[in-house]
């Protein structure tokens, strides 16, 4: 990431004080936070073009658990979640909702900057992999759109479950570690003990069965899982 590139983040988080925090924070590393405390406010900014959306999953007035479905419906901008809990099924139902990765308060302004960074990152680099589909046997994946199709038929996958295919496809039917394949979605360690990866992995087979299910994700103990034709 360049120095000099400006970062634009929508930050959704209800209370002031950090808000007013993490804005003065931010700015000296050169992102730009537009704040909304409330689902009200960040609704009337949400079509704007945003890097990246730093949402907090209590609200006053609604759940960020519904409201990251309502922002991956009209932008791709990956979408970083607070939570105060740490339940395993509320960072679950996040990730699995459209959300990308999580922070758990209470954070270190030095972490959730380098997680906004992460996840720009990451975007910038699925851009630079080029915007010619690649075909894998039965399987279509078009890096600019976000679309793969497997056997013809559109697979309908979110962002995250594009991007594993994606690490699976690309493997060539070898085997890649679970860890391994945590860090390169999330881009830290796994947190959970592998529940958010085996959450995402159950959703993408069902969407590969749903799509006529020519292609199966094998799992081995000790080896991690691979995509078979």
């Amino acid at each position: 990431m360049s120095e000099k590139r400006s970062y634009k983040v929508l930050m959704i988080e209800d209370d002031q004080n950090i808000l007013e925090l993490n804005v003065k924070v931010l700015a000296r590393k050169g992102i730009d936070a537009i704040t909304a405390n409330t689902l009200e406010r960040a609704r009337k900014l949400l079509y704007a073009q945003y890097d990246l959306v730093l949402l907090d999953i209590e609200l006053p007035d609604g759940s960020g658990l519904d409201f990251a479905k309502e922002i991956r419906a009209v932008s791709a901008a990956p979408i970083l979640m607070l939570t105060g809990k740490r339940e395993g099924e509320d960072v679950v139902a996040g990730l699995l909702g459209g959300g990308d990765d999580y922070l758990t308060k209470p954070y270190s302004i030095d972490e959730l900057y380098a997680r906004i960074v992460a996840l720009i990152r990451r975007v910038e680099m699925a851009q630079k992999r080029g915007a010619e589909p690649r075909s894998f046997g039965g399987l279509t994946m078009d890096p600019a759109s976000g679309h793969a199709y497997l056997n013809g038929k559109d697979m309908l996958l979110k962002p995250k479950e594009f991007s594993l295919l994606w690490e699976l496809a690309s493997s060539r039917g070898q085997f890649i570690s679970g860890e391994a394949l945590y860090e390169r979605l999330w881009g830290t360690a796994a947190l959970d003990s592998g529940h958010t990866l085996r959450s995402h992995i159950y959703q993408l087979r069902k969407k590969i069965e749903a799509a006529g299910g020519v292609a199966e994700i094998e799992q081995e103990r000790n080896k991690g899982y691979r995509l078979l034709f």
